[in-house]
Formats: structure tokens, C-alpha cells, sequence
């Protein structure tokens, strides 16, 4: 896609393809505390070489349309469990599929200094949420990575006494959603079960009251091709996917994409990555543009 750099108040700008904002670029071995979040290391993972040159180097990539709709169904999500934590009650598709021993979890409340300096009254649970600036945070051993992320919903198995990591994920598509297959369908479903390992692993190191329990779900919305016309109304099918988590891993992924943005050397490319070909095949092109005008 094409994506055009506007200013805040919509107008076009001159796009230097330089991240301005210098607070969010990262020098080898600097020592002051850095924050990187789920969806960069989701980045590292993808492709080291894109990674790096976004966090060191200050590349600014083309943005992505925002998908509007998947941020509304996200909230209609909290909205119908927010009401479930506040009254400590299942969900109905909890209790739909024999989890009627599992409830929202609720944290508590707690107290944020905001940007204009007051202090203002959070659910804790919307600040694990807010994954701009507040999040699940957690320092990764003695360095000075702080690994961040938003995490959707967190539940409580009663029985067990143990913190659930759950995500909502909407799509649309004619076939049928299901445990079986889910998993295997595309490769960024894949990706689905390293940010669930990744937030359980952000709790875990938080040391909070509770442990983390193994049994993690993606809330899958599918919206449903089935009626005659639109007629102002989308319905969607609704399926719990479980995941189980796996944490021990990730001690070496998050300290080799630490050794990478510590390093001057610039990572080699996912061999399958498109930016990098594009990047390759534009810089190729353009230095052809460039002999044909001499």
C-alpha cells in the first residue's frame, strides 16, 4: 500500500522516512532504561533486519489502516466482561462451554499520575490494557529492557486459583472456526500463541498474587456470511481457542533481540521477508533512474 504522512491536523507533510521522535530509538548499549513491547519483539521474530533498523536506526516504515472494526468488537468484548467481573459471574460462553468455574479477574484499583500530573483512579485491569503507555511490565534481569504489553482479559479459574491470559481476535471468514484446525490455518495464527506465551511470561515476572495458569484462550469473533444483504447487521459466530502456554523458551529470544539492537552490525533479512525484497528491488531501480537521467 501507499501511505501519504500528514500532521496532525491532516495535512500533507514531507515524509523523510525518519522516526523524529528520538526517545523511541535505541543506541547500542545505552544505559538508560528502554521499553520494548510485545509487537516489536513479534517484529525481531519476523525479521531481525527490519527490527533493528526501526529501533536503532530510526526507520520509519509505511503505517497500516487501522482496522476499526476489530477495535470495536474489542470493545464490545470488555464491555460484556467488565460487566461480568464487576458482578464476579461467568461469561455466558464460559458457561456455554463448561468454564463456569472461570471469572474475569478483577485486580483491584490503583492510582496513575496522568500526563497533566493528577493523580486519577485506574482499574488495574485497564492499565494492564493500555499498552501505549501503561501495560504489563516487566524488567528483564539485569538489563535495561522493559518489556511491555496490552493484554485484552485476563480470568480466574476458581479452582485452580490461577490468572488465565486471554486475547480477543475477529476475523471473517466462511469457514468454520475450530480448535482442530485453527492453529494450522495461516502463519500468523502461529503468531497468536507466542503473544499469549509472551504475556503470561510479563505476569509471571511481575510476581503478582496469583500464578499463571498453563491454559490460555483466543475469543474468536468470525463475522458470518448468511444473510441475504447487510441491512445494518453483521452477525458473527463465537469460539474459545485454547493454547497452552510455554514460557521457557523466551529467556533466549528476548536476550538474543537484546544482543542484536546491542550490536553495530546491522542483522541479516528474513529471506522471506517483503519489505527487504521491496527495499532491494527499489534501490535497484532507482539507481537505474538515476544513470538514465546522466
Amino acid at each position: 500500500m501507499i501511505d501519504l504522512k500528514r500532521n496532525t491536523k491532516g495535512e500533507y507533510v514531507e515524509a523523510t522516512g525518519l522516526n523524529s521522535q528520538k526517545w523511541r530509538i535505541y543506541k547500542p548499549n545505552q544505559k538508560d532504561d528502554f521499553k520494548i513491547s510485545r509487537s516489536r519483539f513479534g517484529e525481531f521474530k519476523d525479521c531481525p533486519r527490519c527490527f533493528y533498523l526501526r529501533l536503532v536506526k530510526g526507520l520509519q516504515s509505511p503505517g497500516m489502516p487501522q482496522f476499526k472494526l476489530n477495535e470495536l468488537t474489542d470493545t464490545l468484548l470488555k464491555k460484556e466482561f467488565d460487566e461480568c467481573r464487576k458482578n464476579q459471574k461467568p461469561h455466558r460462553k464460559l458457561v456455554e462451554d463448561g468454564l463456569d468455574h472461570i471469572v474475569p479477574y478483577d485486580a483491584g484499583i490503583t492510582k496513575i499520575i496522568n500526563s497533566k500530573k493528577e493523580e486519577k483512579e485506574w482499574q488495574i485491569i485497564d492499565v494492564w490494557r493500555e499498552s501505549k503507555t501503561q501495560g504489563l511490565k516487566y524488567k528483564f534481569k539485569n538489563t535495561n529492557i522493559i518489556l511491555q504489553g496490552g493484554i485484552d482479559d485476563v480470568w480466574f479459574n476458581t479452582k485452580t486459583k490461577e490468572l488465565i491470559v486471554v486475547d480477543y481476535k475477529s476475523q471473517a471468514s466462511p469457514k468454520k472456526v475450530s480448535q482442530d484446525t485453527y492453529f494450522d490455518k495461516s502463519g500468523y495464527h502461529g503468531s497468536y500463541k507466542t503473544q499469549l506465551d509472551f504475556y503470561a511470561y510479563l505476569m509471571k515476572g511481575m510476581n503478582l498474587e496469583y500464578g499463571i495458569s498453563d491454559d490460555s484462550y483466543l475469543y474468536v469473533v468470525n463475522g458470518l456470511d448468511v444473510e441475504e444483504g447487510f441491512n445494518a447487521e453483521i452477525k458473527f459466530s463465537e469460539t474459545l481457542i485454547h493454547h497452552k502456554i510455554e514460557t521457557d523458551y523466551l529467556d533466549n529470544e528476548i536476550q538474543n533481540m537484546i544482543d542484536t539492537i546491542n550490536s553495530e552490525k546491522i542483522p541479516e533479512s528474513n529471506k522471506s521477508c517483503k519489505n527487504c525484497a521491496y527495499a532491494r528491488q527499489r534501490s535497484v531501480i532507482d539507481s537505474l533512474g538515476d544513470l538514465n537521467e546522466k
